[in-house]
């Protein structure tokens, strides 16, 4: 219901908004909410609303192809290193380790800086921190399934090892995968967030809902439902996507 209501809230601002997200009406700085801006506007005039709508659209996108590229990187990598094992993926699964001794957002920090910021860079630096994730969860499927009898069938029936690790193993993998995709969607949201409240993600005049945050914490105590809305909508994000990933982990139990 939750993540309903926020993945729709966020689609809609992709496409439509009250007001330009970023027009500015001098005579409405600070204005409060009303009929005609429904969460007020911010020290610029700026409708808090449509920022809303736009910045969580945002913040679903760079989520979104944040965990496609975790997803994919870690399904090459995980496939390969458990289903032929040995010094691949003995070197592998160490720097594998090694990359997730480190907190996600301190390594897309690291990457942030050799590569600069902004919403594209900001995908790509999270993407990559996330595949380790995804890659050890993958492999340990493979590692489960890849001597099991339906497995040896197809070796004997003459499948190649292409045909059995994509079409035979993986789709047993799947369902660990998805409930892993909806973690991994929270754990996104909260690094962009993160990362854009810090000033190095999303930069002005694009919105996002970190971005809004951090514009909005030099006024807290002029405008303080200016943080309460960017705010309240990363916590059902969060909130959503957890009880998503949750749901999943008890179906498949």
């Amino acid at each position: 219901m939750i993540t309903g209501f926020v993945v729709l809230l966020s689609v809609v601002g992709l496409f439509y908004t009250p007001y330009d997200p970023n027009g500015m009406d001098a005579a409405a700085k600070f204005a409060g909410p009303s009929f005609r801006h429904l969460l007020g506007c911010d020290n610029f005039g700026r409708d808090i609303f449509s920022r809303i709508l736009t910045g969580s659209g945002t913040t679903l996108i760079i989520a979104f192809f944040t965990v496609l590229i975790g997803a994919a990187g870690g399904m090459l990598i995980g496939a390969v290193t458990g289903y032929f094992g040995g010094a691949l993926d003995e070197l592998l699964m160490r720097l594998n380790d090694a990359v997730l001794a480190f907190p996600s957002i301190l390594l897309s920090l690291v990457v942030i800086s050799l590569i600069g910021s902004g919403k594209f860079k900001v995908i790509l630096a999270l993407g990559i921190v996330f595949i380790p994730s995804f890659a050890r969860i993958v492999r340990s499927e493979f590692l489960r399934c890849k001597n099991m009898d339906y497995v040896g069938s197809a070796r004997l029936s003459g499948a190649g090892e292409f045909r059995i690790i994509f079409f035979h193993i993986l789709p047993n993998a799947v369902p660990l995968l998805l409930s892993s995709v909806a973690i991994g969607f929270n754990n996104a949201v909260l690094a962009e967030a993160s990362m854009s409240f810090l000033g190095i993600g999303v930069q002005p005049p694009d919105s996002s809902l970190g971005r809004m945050l951090s514009e909005a914490q030099a006024f807290l105590f002029v405008k303080p439902s200016y943080a309460l809305f960017s705010g309240l909508m990363i916590v059902l994000m969060i909130l959503g996507f957890s009880m998503l990933s949750e749901g999943m982990e008890t179906t498949d139990a």
